[in-house]
């Protein structure tokens, strides 16, 4: 039996992938930072904390110890701030746990990695990346932050490609298209509105399905390194001295180098 990994899989999109790939007889372990929290019928949970460079640390020893091999990591969680709030680090809160946590876990687990699934945002075409100000969230914007860190991370996508060639892990990442879920929600009048419009976009069952095509039904194929719009692939950023600094970075950052 294989077994698929998902972080943030108690609730939304991460719960809906879980539900999928349990579907398909996979092994599925979940990832929560709440250790009672739900998770769908025959899949475990884990208890793990994406937003420090230690939490992430223990998450990977955690997962390590339960799991010899992960056929499938899908990297899903993710936070949209509202306000700026800093990590124990002293890391903004989303560059964290939505760019330095998915770079960590791959490196400390990759000896175990043979697919990895980057869940990503079309919103990354609105980030712009300054290395120097936006990690520590000295640029901070409730919207375009959020922007900024998926950029980030979709950036590293290729790199962990290069990295993996000649190990045989895959790397692609995806946008699940505009899905139903809390993430983002906000207080007051604002956030009540959001949520009213919400109810407009599919349910967190019809994002699911492009991340278990690459998790699972893409899983033999040979591509590495996409990007894909929902089903439809598209070109990466190129950006390469940006690529290279953030790459560079996020070792520093994660205490990898």
């Amino acid at each position: 039996m294989q077994t698929a990994v998902v972080t943030g899989g108690n609730r939304g999109i991460g719960y809906a992938v879980c539900e999928a790939l349990a579907a398909k007889d996979y092994r599925v372990v979940a990832v929560s930072r709440d250790p009672a929290a739900s998770a769908p019928p025959d899949v475990e949970v884990v208890q793990g904390d994406l937003a420090s460079r230690r939490t992430v640390n223990a998450l990977a020893v955690a997962l390590s110890e339960r799991c010899p091999t992960i056929d499938v990591l899908v990297h899903n969680a993710a936070v949209w701030p509202t306000q700026l709030r800093h990590n124990e680090d002293g890391i903004e809160e989303s560059f964290a746990v939505n760019h330095l946590a998915p770079f960590q876990l791959n490196l400390a687990l990759e000896p175990r990695l043979r697919r990895v699934v980057q869940v990503s945002a079309g919103l990354y075409v609105r980030g712009r990346i300054d290395p120097e100000r936006t990690p520590w969230g000295k640029d901070f914007d409730p919207m375009r932050t959020y922007c900024d860190t998926k950029r980030a991370n979709l950036l590293m996508v290729p790199m962990f490609a290069r990295r993996w060639q000649d190990a045989g892990t895959t790397i692609d990442a995806v946008h699940p298209g505009v899905i139903r879920t809390n993430l983002g929600d906000r207080g007051g009048v604002q956030g009540t509105l959001l949520r009213l419009f919400k109810r407009l976009w599919p349910a967190a069952a019809t994002g699911a399905a492009p991340v278990v095509r690459l998790a699972a039904e893409m899983q033999t194929q040979t591509g590495t390194g996409r990007y894909f719009n929902i089903d439809k692939e598209q070109p990466l950023p190129q950006e390469p001295e940006l690529v290279r600094r953030v790459w560079d970075q996020a070792w520093e950052l994660t205490g990898a180098r």
